[in-house]
């Protein structure tokens, strides 16, 4: 992709210096015309999204971006704007002044080990909020990473990796793995569902980057590379230095375990223990881009010797008037426009205050509010709130299937959203449970048979079992599913090439 310095983004952003090109596209500064300020702009590629997947493509870049701006988090790059021009997508970002942590690494060897247990801990404080959302990051690597002046860590390409990343496996069409294998989870690597242990999983590949000077697993092809993740045992880094804490090599070697399940379980566990082993509160060197600092000083001002200017007063808030009970019909109409400007936060806002109002007026249980509760729930997907989509789901399948009986077709829906529900946040082996209580439903053509769904449950199942490390019950269980695709729908059919794709990628690992 050829750029010329000087082009103008969206009527607004002016390209100035080209700082990152990858195989996603290519990262500037450029100048904000309307705020006067320098961001940094995303251009990604225009044949990551040409052909007949565009569209889907654009409209998944835009939810993601919708998603990532949700998240408020200091050691998060914020996003200003997104869109697309032409076959581009466009990402406009914070412009962040620091280094990346793979230069930071380059410029000091060996890196001091309490500067990777700072970085670690910094960046462990944003993953534990990023999937809270829940969102994955998918691609945590150093180049992802910056260290700004104060020692900060901040993160960049939060969801862009998401949009990237196929929902049903992180191959292309040659076979080629998507997204950088050094870092890249054995679950991820193999197509299974991805979740917060995948992004842990990153996390001890770039500890103990920091601490040994490389990654766990090289390799001259992608191949070979996860290969090695999925079968080699890591190299304890204490055999390379042996001033690293115990405690430090075993967290290393935890978040580098194979199973998913085996791993710490949360980056909120993973803060705790690197907690006992960050420096304690004192003075910092003064000089720039240690990332000791934050926790030496937390808050102080950059540099040491800057004045706090005298605090102006408050001004007097005035009290808002008491809000009127929303009108139920305005409301849904609103809805309604709202979504069909892609509005979906704001709809998802309206739609959670008018639930309470219309169960008052109309009954709990009245077709009325059933339809604005089924409404909420597939909103609240929309917008990738997954956490608060999941109870109302349940509910209203155990209401569904009180009334009209377990294999009840609107019932199964509401169980298989909330199965995917329980994929997105993290939680594979309650997910797969859960699509195989569904799968006997939508096989049974005599009760609620649907092939289509069928299909689309064993595949999330073999996916499943791929991010549980069993692979040999993920390989049985999409040969059999690509036999009956091939079967149903021909050999051209999308999913048998995709079910084809990956079984070639584990038969190949396999051997």
């Amino acid at each position: 992709m050829s750029v010329a310095t000087g082009r103008t983004v969206a009527g607004r952003y002016e390209l100035s210096t080209l700082i990152g090109q990858g195989g996603m596209g290519q990262v500037w500064t450029a100048y904000d015309r309307r705020l006067d300020r320098r961001v940094a702009v995303k251009l990604l590629r225009p044949d990551k999204v040409a052909g007949q997947e565009a569209e889907e493509l654009r409209r998944r870049f835009m939810r993601e971006c919708r998603v990532t701006a949700q998240v408020d988090h200091p050691g998060l790059v914020t996003v200003h704007d997104a869109g697309s021009e032409g076959e581009e997508l466009f990402l406009v970002m914070q412009y962040v002044d620091g280094a990346d942590l793979s230069d930071h690494l380059a410029e000091h060897d060996p890196y001091p080990w309490q500067w990777a247990v700072a970085v670690a801990a910094q960046l462990c404080a944003v993953l534990s909020a990023v999937h809270a959302v829940p969102i994955v990051h998918r691609d945590l690597k150093p180049r992802n990473v910056m260290v700004k002046q104060d020692g900060t860590v901040t993160v960049l390409d939060l969801g862009v990796a998401s949009v990237m990343d196929a929902d049903t496996t992180r191959l292309t069409h040659t076979g080629t793995p998507i997204g950088s294998p050094a870092y890249m989870a054995p679950e991820q690597a193999m197509g299974g569902a991805v979740g917060p242990y995948t992004d842990l999983y990153a996390l001890g590949v770039l500890m103990h980057e920091l601490l040994s000077g490389d990654v766990p697993f090289s390799g001259s092809t992608a191949l070979g590379v996860l290969h090695r993740h999925l079968y080699e045992p890591p190299l304890p880094v204490r055999r390379l230095r042996p001033e690293v804490p115990e405690a430090l090599e075993a967290l290393v070697l935890r978040l580098l375990a194979k199973d998913p399940q085996h791993r710490p379980s949360s980056a909120q566990e993973v803060y705790e223990d690197l907690a006992a082993l960050l420096p304690a509160r004192g003075t910092p060197t003064g000089a720039p881009l240690d990332p000791t600092r934050p926790f030496l000083r937390p808050h102080a001002p950059w540099p040491d010797r800057a004045r706090t200017p005298a605090p102006q007063p408050a001004p007097a808030t005035p009290v808002a008037p008491a809000a009127e009970k929303p009108d139920v019909a305005r409301a849904v109409d609103e809805v309604k426009r709202l979504l069909g400007e892609g509005r979906i936060t704001q709809a998802v806002d309206i739609l959670g205050a008018i639930l309470p109002v219309a169960a008052e007026q109309h009954g709990e249980h009245s077709p009325v509010v059933r339809t604005l509760r089924k409404q909420y729930a597939a909103t609240l997907m929309d917008d990738g709130q997954y956490r608060r989509a999941l109870p109302v789901l349940r509910s209203l399948a155990a209401e569904r299937a009180a009334e009209a009986g377990h294999a009840d077709p609107q019932s199964l829906r509401f169980r298989y959203d909330a199965a995917q529900c329980l994929e997105q946040l993290g939680d594979p082996a309650a997910a797969l449970s859960e699509y195989r209580s569904l799968l006997p439903y939508y096989e049974n053509q005599y009760v609620s048979g649907d092939p289509e769904l069928a299909h689309d449950v064993r595949r999330r199942i073999g996916h499943l079992l791929l991010a549980l490390g069993d692979r040999g019950a993920a390989h049985e269980t999409l040969v059999r599913l690509l036999h009956d695709v091939e079967r149903i729908k021909g050999p051209a059919h999308p999913m048998a090439a995709e079910i084809r794709r990956t079984l070639q990628w584990l038969g190949q690992m396999r051997g």
